[in-house]
């Protein structure tokens, strides 16, 4: 079941919370309690569609614990490397210049997709990066379709407003 799953739960862990030992600490917890609850799955849905679900509200709830331990004013070892000093890089395929554009319009992106609310980040990363159909990301967050499709309209539309000068 982990070898099955594993890559598809960090993935999407690392997508809704943007920070990797975050992932692997979420992805742990997820696999933890597909392990306690695997009897209470009735396959009314895939398996992976099931273990979706347990991610998204495992991240959600992460989430608001961070945000009542001011997750804000604190500061990633990754942050401080970034402002204060990056080690040397391995070496590149291409130039300086464009392995840096790669960079920064990945950091824009990343960015932008932090600052949308999370159940519209939530459908979004589902739809474009995890290629869920709707009605798999309806089951998976406990909404309808047209719910859905409203939310990745709004998520779509707030990204094209935040990245237009890309």
């Amino acid at each position: 079941l982990v070898n099955e799953h594993q890559r598809m739960v960090y993935q999407l862990s690392l997508n809704l919370l943007g920070e990797h030992n975050e992932a692997l600490d979420l992805s742990q917890e997820v696999f933890l309690r597909v392990f306690r609850t695997i009897h209470t799955f009735r396959g009314q849905s895939a398996l992976r569609t099931w273990i979706y679900r347990i991610v998204i509200n495992q991240a959600r709830n992460r989430q608001r614990w961070w945000r009542r331990r001011h997750r804000s004013q604190q500061v990633s070892l990754d942050e401080h490397i970034r402002d204060h000093g990056d080690p040397p890089e391995r070496s590149h395929d291409g130039s300086p210049d464009l392995v840096l554009g790669q960079k920064v319009l990945a950091d824009r992106i990343r960015a932008a997709l932090d600052d949308l609310p999370f159940d519209q980040r939530t459908a979004l990363v589902l739809r474009e990066i995890d290629g869920l159909s709707y009605d798999e990301i309806g089951f998976s967050l406990g909404i309808a379709v047209g719910t859905v499709k409203s939310r990745l309209a709004r998520a779509r539309e707030a990204l094209r407003a935040e990245l237009r000068d890309v």
